[in-house]
């Protein structure tokens, strides 16, 4: 399959733009939102459909993963509690190792300079870890 620019199939692109219209409430504008900001933090980022057809956004790993619930749009990173989260965007998923989760409820916004700057946080964490994997590889 043909890839776009950004190394995303323009078929599962098509795919998460379904799947959010079908959401027809409150949660298609703000995961629709939610994503555009993703998008626009890193024109590179890959989005992936996973454990049975989440939205994913990837680069050299996984950035985030784009959930709905009937009360929430849930952003999950994967390795957000290695990310200092200045803005404190993270209120959810606090007491694991690994992940953290943005919980936006009906109404509720979030600060687009600063989820981009997450998004750009989370991107850079997996390009250094990336690298220096390769570089034990070598």
């Amino acid at each position: 399959m043909k890839k776009s620019e950004s190394g995303t199939d323009p078929a599962i692109s098509a795919q998460i733009d379904q799947k959010i219209a079908e959401l027809g409430d409150w949660r298609t504008q703000t995961l629709g939102r939610m994503r555009q900001l993703i998008k626009e933090a890193d024109p590179e980022i890959v989005e992936e459909l996973k454990w049975m057809g989440t939205p994913t956004w990837s680069h050299d790993g996984i950035v985030c993963t784009g959930e709905s619930y009937k009360a929430k749009v849930k952003l999950t990173f994967a390795k957000g509690a290695s990310l200092a989260d200045a803005a404190g965007l993270f209120n959810a998923s606090l007491e694991g190792n690994a992940r953290r989760a943005i919980d936006i409820g009906e109404g509720e916004t979030v600060d687009a300079q600063a989820f981009k700057a997450l998004i750009q946080e989370a991107v850079a964490l997996n390009v250094t870890k990336s690298a220096a994997k390769a570089k034990r590889g070598k």
